[in-house]
């Protein structure tokens, strides 16, 4: 198989109705690294949009378990691009994330904000720092792929193209980035997260490097220095330079999925999706407030 063969294969496919086999070469064959990078990314803008950050503060799941968070948010997800959304491991996780998202008061626009982040921060990384960017096709596939997801999350006024999730993501990101205590305590913790999967010298170093990738509107939104413009053309540069690198090397053979990051550490000895994530009782510690249900498409599912 030669570097661009698998693309070819992409190509022959229809976006809008092979959406799930094209987002699933796409992430675990051509980008598996590069997606995860940028899902990271994500994660920051979202905590800039104060909403978001203060319930997430609350809840103290991103700053005193944060390895589980992250580990159980990536394996959640990674449960629906593996199996798809009819297998049962699929629908259990989907069940998983509207329990826990329904025992807290969460916004449609935000629950619609961090759907615009799957799909835009992806592809937007790889125009920058990819061995290839994703083509139109790919952006097509990403987002009926997402817009599925969120109708089974019961996200209601989902964006119908790439372009609208593109546009949507910018709008709200305009109107709501700004400074919260909460945010700005989430972003922290998130950094000493990512520098704790390094030896302990290089953590100053991976906490740099980490904040060179923030844009200006998040790096002003959470208070932070903005780093030299000497340290961002080093680390940009070094992502570029990767992306280079990656072009001269063989494809893939075998998917890689999110369960297979090193990054991942909590279940050493495996995991049932099914206990993945928390288990809140409204009233009962952190954040949790009963309010009405929205119905979900998950919930029309028969049971895993």
């Amino acid at each position: 198989m030669q570097r661009y063969d698998r693309l070819r294969e992409i190509l022959r496919l229809d976006p809008d109705k092979d959406f799930l086999a094209i987002y699933r070469l796409t992430a675990t064959y051509e980008f598996p690294w590069d997606f995860t990078r940028a899902l990271e990314l994500a994660l920051f803008r979202t905590y800039a949009v104060p909403s978001i950050g203060a319930l997430l503060a609350e809840t103290a799941e991103f700053t005193e378990r944060a390895q589980k968070r992250y580990d159980d948010t990536a394996l959640l997800l990674d449960a629906v691009v593996e199996h798809g959304f009819e297998s049962d491991t699929a629908r259990t996780a989907i069940r998983r994330v509207n329990q826990m998202h329904r025992s807290y008061d969460i916004s449609d626009d935000d629950m619609r904000y961090v759907l615009c982040t799957f799909v835009v921060i992806p592809a937007r990384w790889l125009d920058v720092y990819g061995w290839r960017p994703l083509t139109h096709h790919e952006r097509r596939a990403c987002a009926n792929y997402y817009a599925t997801l969120g109708r089974h999350l019961g996200i209601t006024d989902i964006p119908g193209t790439y372009e609208e999730f593109e546009t949507t993501l910018d709008a709200y990101e305009e109107a709501h980035f700004g400074w919260d205590e909460g945010g700005r305590a989430v972003a922290d913790s998130t950094l000493d997260l990512m520098a704790s999967w390094y030896p302990a010298p290089l953590a100053p170093a991976v906490r740099r490097a980490s904040l060179a990738l923030l844009d200006e509107p998040l790096l002003s939104a959470f208070r932070y220095e903005t780093p030299g413009p000497g340290l961002q053309r080093l680390v940009r540069g070094a992502l570029r330079l990767r992306g280079r690198a990656v072009r001269l090397l063989p494809p893939r053979t075998a998917p890689h999925y999110a369960r297979q990051n090193p990054e991942i550490k909590g279940y050493p000895d495996g995991y049932d999706v099914g206990e993945l994530g928390t288990f809140p009782v409204p009233g009962a510690g952190g954040c949790p407030v009963p309010h009405p249900r929205r119905p979900t498409g998950a919930e029309a599912q028969p049971p895993a």
